[in-house]
């Protein structure tokens, strides 16, 4: 095992939860008729602009959904909307669970979480998403005030988990964050949300000497 590396974080969304990527998968998720292409890309672009503040707690639910259905002029109510975001958390990666277990067993090191969300979210993670639930230390954007990749947030995270730049073996699926990670000191890994996330991320611990091939 690397005798620096001591704590093994992941994010939420993209490496251990399957999430919906575009307004129509959401749409779709939710059983919400899509409406013109044009509405769902005003929701989705409004969405994406202010993130930033409903994750770190800054906005209200019903603003953030009152904003979003506002963007296209309530072609989808505020009610579609909320809709939408609840069914944007789907299914968990296959083999995550078992890689966060086999983990958890052993004594030199932690596991954490830190995901860039919200507190409707957070509050379905042990229903939706029992993987995640299991990690020792979990951590979002919206009760620290700071989101990935602010610097400020890793170092809030770093101060609640007593480990430090290169002790910290961080997996996202985010290339920003990963970058801001590293800048930052920790051992980062980008992974494809694309692929089978708990494949990625064992072939690095495999890699890196924290788990033995198996």
């Amino acid at each position: 095992m690397s005798d620096d590396i001591r704590h093994i974080c992941f994010d939420w969304g993209g490496v251990i939860l399957k999430i919906c990527r575009t307004w129509e998968e959401g749409c779709a998720s939710a059983g919400i008729e899509k409406k013109t292409k044009k509405a769902g890309t005003a929701c989705y672009k409004k969405m994406r602009a202010i993130e930033p503040r409903y994750q770190t707690g800054q906005m209200s639910d019903k603003a953030f959904f009152r904003s979003i259905s506002k963007a296209c002029d309530e072609a989808y109510s505020i009610d579609d909307v909320a809709a939408v975001h609840h069914a944007w958390l789907l299914d968990e990666y296959e083999g995550m669970g078992e890689l966060i277990d086999e983990l958890n067993e052993y004594a030199d090191l932690t596991t954490g979480l830190f995901s860039n969300t919200n507190s409707l979210h957070w509050d379905r993670m042990e229903e939706e998403s029992p993987s995640a639930f299991i990690i020792e230390h979990k951590h979002g954007s919206h009760l620290f005030g700071l989101a990935k990749p602010d610097e400020k947030a890793f170092a809030a995270y770093e101060r609640r988990v007593n480990a430090a730049g290169s002790q910290i073996l961080f997996f996202d699926d985010s290339p920003e964050n990963v970058a801001g990670a590293r800048a930052f000191g920790w051992n980062a890994e980008q992974v494809d949300f694309k692929k089978c996330t708990a494949t990625q991320v064992r072939a690095h611990l495999e890699r890196l000497m924290i788990l033995e091939p198996a």
